[in-house]
């Protein structure tokens, strides 16, 4: 009898601790003591250095934490300043040769458009992704534009660069990505790259790869790339120099 009590006692107990649980009332290891929001800037601050990988949505606590940032002017102005460090980098680092081998690669989704109309429906990525739902969101053309994307991709144009198109968009999508992309300034691309039902068959940054080198033995020299997945700029071939735009609301890989 006493163990039976002593058995639902700690029952009890553990089932008390664990819905007194409160990231409000957690310190770090060193004891200092942690705000939802400090919590909610690390998360998001440690899927931009690639710290945290693979997730497949944004932390329930995080949510409201991640949509005020993608909808805020400091959001803006990060994304912003990754543009200005291309910039910088094209007027003083990239000897173009003009010759019809200079290449610069964009992703499209949160690099050149913006898909947080979408994931406001959806929590702001506190929702598992629903492929089939984004496409058919996709094909209705009505992402707006990332301005500050533009204003480069125009100066590599007035610059003679050829500019590459490669997203994780599956072919299917084609003529909504060029309307969508044309109707909100973008125009004179050079090449539009898409995934095939072969490409499917690959995780995404080795799609990417494949097609970079593709493009570099087909006498391409990458002067950069601009994505806002880890996908879009690691593996082998890469570009002289990569740039990540901030996006916390997807991992894809």
């Amino acid at each position: 009898m006493a163990k039976s009590l002593l058995l639902i006692f700690l029952s009890l107990l553990i089932t008390a601790s664990a819905s007194d649980w409160s990231i409000l009332s957690q310190r770090s290891k060193t004891g200092l003591k942690i705000s939802l929001k400090n919590y909610c800037e690390s998360w998001r601050l440690n899927v931009e250095l690639h710290n945290i990988r693979f997730f497949k949505v944004v932390p329930e606590e995080c949510v409201s934490y991640i949509g005020k940032y993608v909808t805020s002017t400091q959001y803006k102005v990060d994304s912003e300043r990754t543009i200005e460090e291309c910039i910088v980098y094209l007027s003083k680092g990239c000897d173009l040769k003009g010759d019809g081998t200079d290449a610069w690669i964009f992703d499209i989704d949160d690099t050149l458009i913006s898909t947080v109309p979408y994931y406001k429906k959806k929590q702001y990525g506190g929702e598992k992704l629903n492929l089939t739902d984004l496409e058919i969101w996709m094909s209705k053309a009505n992402a707006p534009i990332l301005g500050h994307t533009l204003r480069l991709f125009n100066l590599l144009k007035a610059r003679g660069v050829d500019i590459i198109l490669i997203s994780a968009r599956r072919e299917g999508l084609r003529s909504a990505t060029i309307e969508n992309l044309v109707q909100v300034g973008y125009h004179g691309w050079t090449n539009l790259i898409l995934r095939s039902p072969e490409d499917e068959k690959k995780g995404v940054e080795q799609y990417k790869a494949d097609v970079r080198r593709r493009l570099v033995n087909g006498g391409y020299k990458i002067w950069g790339i601009v994505g806002d997945q880890y996908s879009s700029i690691q593996g082998s071939p890469s570009g002289r120099r990569t740039f990540k735009l901030p996006n916390p609301m997807y991992y894809v890989y």
